[in-house]
């Protein structure tokens, strides 16, 4: 039992309701399996059904008459149906399911006369710790669930989820906040993906105006190394909610709604990925907190501290978008990254229905701090005096060289202002939108960064323990 405890932590830690099962034949395991329906998309991926397919590979016979098989929770009928049908010699479970149990509590179906066969059960084995496991899982969902009810506040928008359905390469689960003190009861939207104690997290925010749906290329080389990425979306963009005032978004209001998430989620370990608007904000974040931070891969960003001239690039950038404040972004995205598919385009489009939800669109470019006294000029000088003198982390840059906004020359700046910065890793290629070319860049992040994945099997494993 203990074994199938095991396997229901690891079904917990994935999402699953936390039900774990193994057989034993002979006294050797020869299956285990943890609830994975949901993962699976299969209906009958429960615990016990994953470990009888096992034990039936394992010992070659879809009959198991010698097995036992152990598992957390009282089977429901489709598990008894399967157990009854392999002839298993005995059921051992550990917490009744007063709801579906079909060993006792709702119906006893393996002590029923009228069928071919009857399975030995017994119950209540270890059932307290497996009963705590299911009652703590349910009371976090309970939780998330209220935390997860936001109401939308009566100045704002929200982009209606149908416009995010079908998204291609963009498979994550949404999460959400409304309780950080900055955000004021607005909705943000934020991407967790891999394992929350990850010796590596990846924190990637985006610019304007894009969303988290540009890192979708990078998400995956991130998880699949080993480490958590959390990838934003800033109010006004992606599924965040949408202010319908202009003068909502400030810089030290935007920033502060990111210290605060850092904050909350407790983020540690980071590397910090930051692009465009991504990096105005971002960089200025680690000073405030540069225990948390070990990494920094900047892209097609800068410092804007006031007191250099803003780039002839982004100043027709600002002009443009001033003229022309409609302007599609799918068509802007697409235009510089030729191989974008239609559907890949629309996604860029799919945050902004109407021009009411593109107040941050218009706000953004007059909000890049231009002069000394600018919000945001005085806090960038101090993170520009961090970075030359205190930062103690390991530094990548990436740069789309076809970028006429914050292209090599910008970055070429902004490397002389990071301490020990190497010379940036050039795609030429790529434009300001570099995260469209980013798996090679990612890539190259986990080999710099971490975290060394090394794959063992099982028996490596318990030779290693």
């Amino acid at each position: 039992m203990g074994l199938a405890i095991a396997q229901a932590r690891l079904a917990g830690a994935a999402g699953e309701v936390p039900v774990g099962a193994v057989v034993v034949h002979r006294g050797r395991v020869v299956g285990e399996g943890g609830n994975a329906p949901i993962g699976s998309h299969d209906p009958s991926a429960h615990a016990e059904m994953v470990a009888l397919r096992a034990a039936a590979q394992a010992l070659g016979n879809y009959r198991l008459d010698d097995c036992v098989l152990y598992v957390t929770l009282e089977p429901c009928v489709m598990c008894v149906g399967a157990m009854l049908h392999a002839r298993l010699k005995r059921v051992v479970f550990g917490a009744t399911d007063p709801k579906t149990g079909a060993a006792g509590s709702v119906i006893n179906l393996l002590a029923e006369r009228q069928l071919n066969h009857q399975t030995e059960a017994q119950g209540g084995v270890l059932a307290e710790p497996c009963a705590a496991l299911l009652q703590e899982f349910f009371k976090n969902r309970r939780l998330e669930a209220r935390l997860n009810h936001h109401p939308l506040r009566e100045d704002a928008l929200r982009t209606p989820s149908e416009a995010f359905e079908h998204l291609p390469g963009y498979p994550w689960a949404p999460h959400y906040l409304s309780d950080l003190p900055a955000l004021a009861g607005l909705r943000l939207h934020y991407l967790d993906e891999g394992p929350r104690d990850a010796p590596v997290t990846y924190l990637c925010l985006h610019g304007n105006p894009a969303w988290s749906y540009l890192y979708r290329k990078m998400i995956p080389v991130f998880v699949q190394a080993g480490a958590r990425v959390v990838a934003t979306d800033m109010i006004g963009f992606g599924k965040s909610d949408k202010p319908k005032k202009d003068s909502t978004h400030s810089f030290a209001w935007h920033r502060e709604v990111l210290l605060e998430l850092v904050e909350r989620l407790d983020l540690q370990r980071v590397v910090l990925v930051v692009q465009d608007w991504g990096g105005i904000l971002g960089l200025t974040l680690p000073m405030a907190q540069p225990e948390r931070y070990q990494g920094l891969l900047a892209m097609n960003t800068l410092l804007a501290t006031g007191d250099a001239r803003l780039s002839s690039g982004f100043l027709a950038w600002r002009a443009m978008c001033a003229n022309n404040p409609e302007f599609n972004v799918g068509r802007l995205l697409g235009r510089g990254n030729p191989h974008l598919s239609t559907a890949e385009c629309a996604a860029y489009n799919a945050p902004f229905p109407d021009r009411g939800y593109r107040a941050a669109l218009r706000a953004f470019p007059a909000l890049v701090p231009e002069f000394e006294d600018s919000d945001g000029a005085a806090l960038s000088r101090l993170a520009r005096e961090f970075w030359r003198d205190k930062w103690a982390g390991q530094t990548m840059m990436a740069v789309g060289t076809q970028d006429p906004v914050l292209g090599l020359p910008v970055m070429t700046a902004l490397q002389g202002d990071i301490r020990h910065c190497p010379a940036p890793m050039l795609l030429d290629e790529a434009g300001h939108f570099v995260q469209e070319h980013g798996e090679a860049i990612a890539q190259a992040a986990v080999t710099r960064f971490g975290p060394v994945k090394i794959a063992m099997s099982r028996d490596q494993i318990i030779k290693a323990d």
